[in-house]
């Protein structure tokens, strides 16, 4: 026997390992493996940063929080008095304002907006170095006295860390803006221990939609930062408070006029951040990295004045939620705190609105609990319950994130017998505040830069170009007494699977698809019903409208073309369809024959 064999014995080969790097930019597995470090790296930022805070607290203000100190001397310059806090924010200013205006200026600010529009314009792009310039120019505008939050300052931070990580493994634009939410989401949860408020928070603001992927690697980034913090930070509720209850149903119509004034405290609370920061700067003329050292005088006059805006002002929320307070002085901490926080933002200072916004409602809230249990003694809670509902109805006015603040505000109380009246509340404020204002306190701020998120994206061709310039035909409208079988022909025999549909006077109807036609064939009435009875109404495209609202409303309604109606007659006069815009948008080539 001869042996088939003429070389050497080969093995097959074995399948090539996947580069570490291509598994991390396009398999599942690898991106989880990225949600997860980029949060326990937020955790341990948010265990940093807290750190520093209470660091610069300490050192400015010689407490632990200030704001409850009730205007004490510092113990380090008792011959001061509560002379101290004209020179704290100042001294402050002069180290991080320089810091900010030389190495990163998107520090400067609320930085939830900055995050936003680097997710939505910029691929999620984030420079690397805004990490540590925003924890260390946070905790000295706050240590010093800023009457921010700290909830902006971790979301820029965590969200700088994804954006980096992200960079540095190459991955796409796509998986790049999931990181930026992963770090902005650990940062949430580690910060305030609200492992639920972080992912949503994150979806709701910084991504703006819940498709499953990236809420997955948002929830185990969560999670990840929420075990390393409550390691070092404990796992008790951000906020203790004593336990409410609620005395009558009739109560839930007070909780609809809450949040009818809550909400309006939160537009509010936004127009007044954005008048204070106009002012400011009108007034500025020098350079910008001394104005957070200038500004922090005026600043200190008004801690002076009013001591329990210095920071946070946590103890001072508080203390008003469990009715220490008079109703006046709630409504002077009320005006208090949306000048407080509008001035350090308007002097170039760095932080967050979200506490503050916590902190208006909380008095807002507990000053309407004042009056209706003044009215209705025996029917009405006590004004805490009002004043802890606030604070859910205040960030929803203020940041129109409805499903955040209920979350958030059930984890920072751990209150979950009030959780039917706050989201009445919540619901109501949400409303109030889309009928009075446009934008919220984030967007706002970047439509001041010309930049809408909510505008469909386009191309200068598509927002110059009128959908009247490059009409297609209309196809043969259907009647609406047309049958379902009758339909099904004419359709068969279009090329759009889509049809409108007009009355027997010649109105548009709207239309009927293939799909609802074939889907409606083996009902039992088909022979007695008429495409009348599945005509719907598509997005509206006029001849006025540009290309790229076409587009928008093409993609939609997922359709393959749309009629094109006159603005002022509502009569059909065309056919638009991907194909038309996508011809509109070749180059003019002109055959040259010689």
């Amino acid at each position: 026997m001869v042996s088939a064999n003429v070389g050497p014995r080969r093995s097959l080969p074995l399948p090539a390992r996947q580069p570490i790097g291509r598994w991390l930019r396009e398999s599942s597995t690898g991106l989880v493996a990225l949600a997860i470090t980029i949060g326990a790296g937020a955790g341990l930022g948010a265990i940093a940063f807290r750190w520093l805070i209470g660091s610069f607290t300490q050192l400015f203000s010689g407490h632990a929080d200030y704001s409850d100190a009730g205007g004490d001397a510092h113990p380090w310059l008792p011959a001061l008095g509560p002379w101290f806090v004209l020179i704290a924010p100042v001294l402050a200013g002069l180290v991080y304002g320089p810091l900010v205006a030389r190495f990163a200026p998107e520090a400067r600010g609320h930085g939830v907006p900055e995050v936003m529009y680097a997710v939505a314009e910029r691929g999620g792009r984030i420079p690397a170095q805004v990490t540590v310039v925003k924890a260390i120019a946070s905790a000295m505008c706050i240590g010093s006295g800023g009457s921010v939050g700290r909830e902006g300052p971790i979301v820029q931070i965590g969200s700088a860390l994804g954006s980096t990580l992200g960079r540095l493994t190459r991955l796409p634009e796509s998986r790049l803006r999931v990181l930026v939410a992963c770090g902005a989401a650990g940062g949430i949860a580690a910060t305030f221990n609200a492992p639920l408020a972080g992912p949503f928070f994150a979806m709701e603001l910084i991504l703006r939609d819940f498709a499953m992927e990236s809420f997955g690697a948002v929830v185990l980034s969560s999670v990840a930062a929420s075990v390393v913090g409550r390691a070092v930070l404990g796992s008790a509720a951000f906020l203790n408070l004593p336990p409410f209850t609620l005395r009558s149903p009739v109560e839930y119509l007070l909780f609809v006029a809450l949040g009818v004034v809550v909400g309006v405290v939160g537009v509010l609370f936004t127009r007044v951040l954005y008048w204070i920061e106009d002012a400011c700067d009108w007034a500025w003329r020098g350079p910008e990295w001394l104005r957070p050292a200038a500004g922090g005088l005026l600043l200190g006059v008004v801690l002076l004045v009013l001591p329990q805006m210095y920071g946070v002002g946590y103890p001072v929320l508080e203390n008003a939620v469990e009715g220490k307070y008079v109703f006046w002085f709630l409504l002077v901490l009320l005006i208090g705190k949306m000048i407080a926080t509008s001035l350090t933002i308007g002097i170039g200072g760095s932080g967050g609105v979200f506490a503050p916004s916590l902190f208006l409602g909380a008095m807002a809230g507990t000053a309407f609990g004042i009056l209706v249990h003044a009215w209705l003694p025996g029917m009405t809670a006590s004004p805490g319950v009002y004043g802890l509902i606030g604070m859910g109805a205040a960030f929803a006015g203020a940041a129109r994130a409805p499903i955040t603040a209920v979350i958030v505000l059930f984890e920072l109380t751990g209150q979950y017998t009030i959780i039917l009246p706050m989201l009445t509340a919540i619901v109501i404020a949400t409303l109030t505040s889309k009928a009075l204002s446009r934008d919220t306190i984030y967007t706002l701020k970047l439509r001041r830069r010309g930049i809408d998120l909510d505008k469909p994206k386009g191309s200068p061709r598509l927002d110059g170009t009128r959908v009247g310039t490059v009409l297609e035909p209309l196809p043969e409208p259907l009647d609406e007494h047309t049958t379902l079988d009758d339909a099904a022909r004419s359709l068969a025999r279009s090329d759009h699977g889509i049809l409108p549909v007009t009355g027997a006077d010649g109105r548009y109807h709207g239309c009927v698809t293939a799909r609802a036609v074939a889907e409606s064939l083996d009902d039992e009435q088909t022979a007695t019903r008429t495409i009348a009875d599945l005509a719907e109404l598509p997005p509206l495209v006029t001849t006025g409208s540009t290309l790229s609202a076409a587009l928008s409303a093409l993609v939609a309604d997922q359709g393959n073309g749309l009629p094109v109606l006159d603005p002022g007659t509502h009569a059909l006069v065309g056919w638009i369809t991907h194909q038309t815009i996508l011809t509109t948008l070749q180059p003019a080539t002109t055959a040259k024959v010689d």
